[in-house]
């Protein structure tokens, strides 16, 4: 599924493990971010009915790689080899496209511009290209042209980086008759973009990469909304994090903006000097690539939900993809149990929002000033204390539903999603393997 980030000086100074960012004197690079619903595509926005559709898929798709699963049934690269067809197998990946945040990056000599979703789950960055040989789907802006740039290239199939699409895309390269290298990325709603691994200058806040390296998509067919490609930030020698890691340090930060807040930011290279707290970043063998970490509790006016530590056991990771933060069973239920307590006093419950099962007959504004405090707590104690925006989704005008969602398998990945993560400013710092929370990043 599918969306703009801006500035951020690094200055700090470590007081302990989980204490005050280290970036003092690190350079720092910035840009907007936008809330899918907001900005330039806000009127290619679509359905919350859709959105919540692909959330699951995007959720199912993740629990299925984690657990070794494999699917196939994309199409083949034929069209692009020249001179013989060919259709090889490939693996889905996240679902994207109508609840990711974006952003506007510069392609090439001289930069086009053009509007990119940001992915946190994705490794892989690629734009839509002319002559699209097979298909482009609609975008809001021109396509890319390659034939325009000074600095623009295609990798060889023997290149290093045409070597790493396999961890970054899951999918095998394919060499065309010419020896270039034929990229597949493939998402669990069967959304996919393939073409020619490139490499042209990136140009991103006031900042530029020599010799990005990017898929030029020539068959690009699925719900990425209107956007022209992805900006991929997992943890892969491809993502955008690790090539801008030599000039920045190895850490980004963000801010995701509410509908209708302002100063969303993605960062490079350093935190903002916040105050943040801390917690490890952990690396799960299944799937290296995605931000692990450790939920410890949940407080409800202070107080733990009703449940054991075990309930906490599973799997953790943080995503900017997903929108519908998935807890345990037990621990939904319970959490569940104690915020309806509040707000039905006072609100009628409706019936279930697709995977929302906790509705009210009344806007986010009538209902926010009942909903009680609760904290997400991490091990370390970091924390995001969570405002009622944080809590509440208005799925219609006149229905709101609490935005958390219990998974159906307990043994199923939990997942922070970016419902919960709005307003915080947060930094994920892979060189020293740690995640970090501060309010007030934006509204």
């Amino acid at each position: 599924m599918g969306f703009l980030f801006f500035l951020l000086v690094a200055v700090a100074v470590v007081e302990s493990a989980y204490g005050y960012d280290d970036y003092r004197g690190s350079p720092s690079l910035q840009l907007p971010l936008f809330h899918p619903r907001s900005g330039e595509l806000e009127q290619f926005a679509a359905p919350i009915t859709v959105v919540l559709d692909h959330d699951i898929a995007r959720v199912r798709f993740m629990n299925s790689k984690l657990d070794g699963g494999n699917s196939t049934g994309y199409p083949g690269v034929g069209g692009l080899i020249g001179g013989k067809s060919i259709g090889v197998p490939v693996n889905p990946g996240l679902s994207l496209g109508v609840g990711n945040y974006y952003t506007k990056i510069g392609i090439g000599t001289p930069a086009s511009y053009h509007l990119v979703v940001v992915d946190t789950g994705s490794s892989f960055s690629w734009i839509q290209c002319q002559p699209c040989d097979i298909f482009c789907h609609a975008q809001a802006g021109v396509l890319f042209n390659p034939a325009t740039s000074g600095t623009y290239r295609r990798l060889r199939c023997d290149s290093p980086e045409c070597s790493s699409l396999k961890k970054a895309t899951l999918n095998s390269p394919v060499c065309t008759t010419s020896n270039g290298c034929i990229y597949t990325a493939t998402y669990g709603d069967r959304s996919y973009s393939i073409g020619y691994l490139s490499q042209d200058s990136l140009i991103i806040g006031s900042a530029s990469l020599p010799g990005f390296s990017f898929g030029c998509g020539q068959d690009n067919e699925g719900l990425f909304g209107r956007s022209a490609g992805l900006l991929g930030l997992a943890k892969s020698e491809l993502s955008l994090a690790s090539q801008f890691a030599k000039k920045y340090s190895y850490a980004f930060s963000y801010c995701l903006p509410t509908l209708n807040g302002a100063g969303g930011f993605l960062a490079f290279g350093g935190g903002s000097g916040r105050g943040y707290q801390y917690t490890p970043m952990l690396t799960d063998a299944r799937d290296p690539t995605l931000y692990f970490l450790r939920l410890s509790a949940i407080t409800v006016s202070g107080r733990p939900v009703p449940v054991p530590g075990s309930a906490y056991s599973t799997r953790t990771i943080i995503d900017s993809g997903t929108v519908i933060t998935r807890l345990p069973p037990a621990v939904y239920s319970a959490l569940r149990t104690q915020i309806v307590k509040f707000i039905s006093s006072k609100f009628q419950s409706t019936g279930a929002f697709s995977i929302l099962d906790a509705c009210f007959a009344g806007s986010f504004k009538q209902i926010a000033p009942v909903v009680p405090p609760i904290q997400l707590i991490f091990q370390g104690g970091a924390a995001l204390n969570l405002s009622p925006q944080n809590v509440l989704y208005e799925v219609k005008p006149g229905t709101t539903c609490l935005s958390f969602a219990g998974n159906t398998n307990p043994d199923d990945v939990t997942i922070i999603g970016n419902q919960q993560q709005q307003t915080f400013d947060i930094i994920y710092d892979v060189r020293n393997s740690r995640i970090g929370f501060a309010s007030g990043g934006c509204r």
